[in-house]
């Protein structure tokens, strides 16, 4: 994790929040590599509660466990909603590698995460910025706050490599 300057703003209680912003992007690139190591789609994510814990982290493994829905974010969210014992997770924060699909984005609302920092844009799958745009739709119950951009090219990077090393190992026949 590292902490970064930036201007005190105030919270949707009204308490300010410190002077320190800290990114807890590192991690999620983490687990990004280790889901790549798995042979996952490198994507990873860290979820921070209201009191600045680490509730749940992970990695991409919908090959692993069979499930198309066992995406980073889904992941983390499922983690930490058992953790506490709750369908919601208000004042969380969620770290991701790649702006999430729309599938990850209404999960996102619906646990009612506060904010969303994710690192590359996503503009073919994409479901925050791009395509779907969930967040932006009138059916949306929740809007987090978005701060896009965060490590975006070493995600990118990521991604790009993970691909490009399959592409080039396939033997293709038309």
């Amino acid at each position: 994790m590292f902490k970064y300057p930036c201007y005190c703003r105030k919270t949707r209680s009204g308490a300010e929040e410190g002077m320190n912003f800290t990114s807890y992007m590192p991690d999620a690139l983490r687990e990004a590599r280790a889901a790549a190591a798995r042979d996952e789609v490198p994507v990873g994510a860290v979820l921070i509660g209201a009191d600045g814990r680490v509730l749940a982290r992970a990695g991409n493994r919908t090959r692993e466990l069979s499930d198309p829905t066992a995406h980073a974010e889904i992941l983390t969210i499922r983690a930490a909603c058992a953790a506490l014992g709750s369908e919601r997770l208000p004042g969380a924060r969620l770290w991701v590698t790649l702006e999430p699909c729309p599938m990850c984005a209404a999960a996102i609302s619906a646990a009612r995460i506060e904010t969303l920092y994710y690192g590359a844009d996503d503009p073919r799958m994409g479901g925050v910025r791009h395509g779907a745009r969930v967040f932006d739709h009138p059916q949306c119950h929740h809007r987090p706050g978005i701060v896009d951009g965060i490590s975006a090219e070493e995600s990118r990077r990521l991604l790009q490599d993970f691909f490009r090393e399959r592409r080039d190992g396939c033997n293709y026949t038309k």
